[in-house]
This record gives structure tokens, C-alpha cells and sequence, in this order.
């Protein structure tokens, strides 16, 4: 999603999304159940702590895996030949 100026918004992070505060509706209209607001906001913010977690894993694992596969390489290419 891009801002009107142009530029990316900051990563969504839970923390953002659990504080998020909405304006309140003007006088005379109906709003929005805050209770639902807030609701709502705890449960996108514990999916996004979840996914930001397995990222985070992954990240690590993919690492891991390259570093194996590298190390693995260069056995191989210092090995003498047959």
C-alpha cells in the first residue's frame, strides 16, 4: 500500500496494530463498537506476532541451510581427486 506522498508505510508490526486508535465518530453518528474495535485489533495482532515468529524461524533455518550447503561445497571442492 502506498501513502498519497508516495512512500511505503512502516512494517506492520503488532504492536502498532494493538494500539491503533480510531477516532471517534462524529456527534450524532453510530460508530463502531469499540469493544469489537479492540477485539478485533488483539486478534490481528497475535496472527501478526505469529507469522513475524515463524518468519523468524525460517530466516534462521535458511541460514542454517546455506551455511551447510557452503561448508558442504567446499568439502567437496578441497577434496583430492580419485
Amino acid at each position: 500500500m502506498i501513502r498519497d506522498d508516495g512512500t511505503l508505510p512502516a512494517r506492520l508490526h503488532p504492536v502498532l496494530v494493538r494500539d491503533h486508535q480510531f477516532p471517534a465518530a462524529g456527534f450524532g453518528r453510530r460508530g463502531l463498537d469499540p469493544r469489537e474495535v479492540r477485539r478485533f485489533l488483539i486478534r490481528v495482532a497475535l496472527e501478526l506476532a505469529s507469522l513475524h515468529q515463524e518468519v523468524t524461524r525460517l530466516t534462521g533455518e535458511n541460514t542454517r541451510l546455506k551455511r551447510l550447503l557452503r561448508d558442504r561445497r567446499s568439502a567437496q571442492a578441497n577434496r583430492p581427486p580419485c
